[in-house]
């Protein structure tokens, strides 16, 4: 079950704490984005999209309980948000650290690799970010066309 948390945005900051590790960061997309939670039982990952004008949603944040990783949550609710939004827009859009296994989801979700912005986390965030064990430095941007008859690669 997905359900869209309008009020009390913030009791989900545990969570997406870990697929945005800067509070202050987190705080200049959540109010304006929509935020959407995958239940199974219990909460298992999280998603907020932003509008971004022209037909464009930006995906800021997506998280999945640690337990619950590799189980297909986050592309299930990539996939809802790409299904309830093709009417509306033309592509949703990503950036994310330059790291390897991370950049193979997006692309088995049918996000293709854009453009990156160098240095971006070691000018934009106040401490070492690490992912995978990969310090980031470049951002990379992904895009999905919501009109493409072409199937993400399982």
């Amino acid at each position: 079950m997905i359900k869209i948390i309008s009020e009390n945005k913030l009791d989900y900051l545990p969570l997406l704490l870990e697929g945005d590790e800067q509070e202050s960061a987190i705080a200049k997309y959540l109010d304006r984005g929509e935020l959407f939670a995958m239940y199974d039982g219990d909460l298992k990952c999280v998603c907020v999209i932003t509008d971004e004008g022209s037909g464009v949603l930006e995906v800021q944040n997506i998280a999945t309980v640690e337990r619950c990783r590799r189980q297909g949550y986050a592309r299930a609710l990539l996939d809802y948000v790409a299904e309830n939004y093709k009417d509306r827009f033309d592509s949703i859009v990503l950036g994310t650290g330059d790291v390897p296994g991370v950049l193979t989801f997006y692309r088995k979700c049918g996000f293709v690799v854009t453009h990156r912005v160098a240095d971006y986390f070691t000018t934009h965030y106040d401490r070492p970010m690490i992912e995978e064990g990969v310090l980031l430095k470049d951002k990379v941007y992904l895009r999905r066309d919501l009109h493409s008859t072409i199937t993400a690669i399982s």
